[in-house]
This record gives C-alpha cells, structure tokens and sequence, in this order.
C-alpha cells in the first residue's frame, strides 16, 4: 500500500469517515463508537470471516481492500465484489440472523475495524440517521446484484470485461498525469473470477483491449486509456 496502515483508535480520525455508513453520525455517538470498536490489521490472505460461519458483529473497511468470495459444492472459487475503504461487512448476514454466505480475505494489508452485534443492533435503535445509511447499502448492494446478473445474461465476456474495468475504475482508480490508474492488487485468476471467464479468457480480452488503446499496462496495473471506448466495448452508452 502507498501509504503504512494505522489502527485509527478514533473514528473522527479514519480516512474513509465521510465514506461509510457512521459518517452521520454526531459527535457524541462517534466518540461512543470508538470506544466500542475493536480495531486490527489483517494481513494479506488473512480471512475476516469464512462461509457457514456465525456472524457476531460488523466489518468496517478502515483502509485497504478485501475479496468476498463463495465457494461452490465442488470447491471453485467466485469472487463476487471487492470491498474497500468505508465498505461495511457482515451486515446482512447479521441482520438475517443467518451463517455468512461467503468467506472475506484480504487482498493486501487491511486495517478493519469490528464492532459486536449487541453495540450494532443498539446504535440502529438509537441513530435514525445510521438506519437510513445501512437500508441506503443494502438497496445499494441489491441493486449492484440485478445489474451483475443481468450482465451475466446478456452480455459475453468481452463486453463483461470492459464492464468490470469500468467498475474497478470507479472504485479503485488513481488519475495520474490524465489517465486512470486501477490500483488494486488482485491476480488475474482473481480478475478473471469477478469476470465469471477463465484465465486465459480473460488474457487474450486484456491483450485484445491493449491492441485497441483502450487500456495500457505498467507493471501489474492496468490504466484506463480511452474510458469512452470501453463504454463503448461494454454496451453502456445505451
């Protein structure tokens, strides 16, 4: 990471306050909170938590990036998004009462913060303005899910590629001299799995969007050249 992680002990003091669903919180119950939070680092290919396994409280993405993933009956591997900086996690698991349905790891040093299920569900009570921001996610989030399915079924796997780019231009781009850069440090077996493709799939649509000028390469990251190019290549002007 650019930067060496923290345990920011004080929520007013984390980097992505104005992101995540505490950011309306007032003073006093910001203070609250971080007294009751647990604070720690995870390292790369740590696991926050692992499919079927109880949920007893909530994730905050302090700072860094996780994969949430399910693993099927046979044992392969989807990634289904990648959470970041103010991204909650285990809410809906929590909220449902159920075992989670996928397993969080990180995909490089992550600072997170825990706060216990108890705190959660009396802060919900209390703070109208944290209940709107957890409702505003999970509509959020379900709609993200009609899109990818839709996507999944009406578009192949080069327009799906172009797609997933833009996304992770969106959530995870760095404009330096122009262009944007995806600074995320995932593989390309992890790429192509949020992609719904195999590997080498996925390497002949990057070769073939290289070929195009729509994307460049520097190092491992992958910069965005020609953004109204890959909407075009993703079928999204229309």
């Amino acid at each position: 990471m650019s930067e060496k992680l923290k345990k920011y002990e004080q929520c007013e003091d984390c980097p992505s306050k104005g992101k995540g669903v505490f950011c309306d919180l007032e003073a006093k119950a910001l203070n609250d909170l971080s007294h009751k939070k647990v604070t720690n680092i995870f390292k790369k290919g740590q696991t926050l938590f692992v499919q079927g396994s109880p949920p007893y409280g909530l994730y905050c993405v302090s700072k860094g990036n996780i994969k949430i993933s399910k693993t099927s009956s046979d044992g392969k591997e989807s990634i289904v998004r990648i959470a970041t900086d103010g991204d909650i996690l285990g809410h809906r698991s929590l909220f449902t009462e159920q075992n989670f349905t996928a397993t969080a790891t990180a995909v490089e040093d992550t600072s997170v913060c825990f706060i216990d299920k108890k705190y959660i569900m009396k802060l919900v009570e209390q703070e109208p303005s944290m209940a709107y921001q957890l409702i505003s996610k999970l509509g959020r989030e379900l709609g993200a899910a009609e899109n990818k399915v839709a996507s999944f079924i009406q578009k192949n796997v080069f327009e799906r590629t172009c797609e997933v780019l833009l996304l992770l231009k969106e959530s995870h781009g760095e404009k330096v001299e122009g262009k944007t850069k995806i600074v995320l440090k995932i593989t390309r077996e992890e790429l192509a799995s949020i992609v719904g493709t195999a590997t080498e799939s996925l390497i002949r649509i990057l070769t073939e969007l290289k070929n195009e000028k729509a994307i460049s390469q520097e190092g491992k990251t992958l910069v965005i050249e020609d953004e109204e190019k890959l909407l075009s290549f993703a079928n999204l002007n229309g």
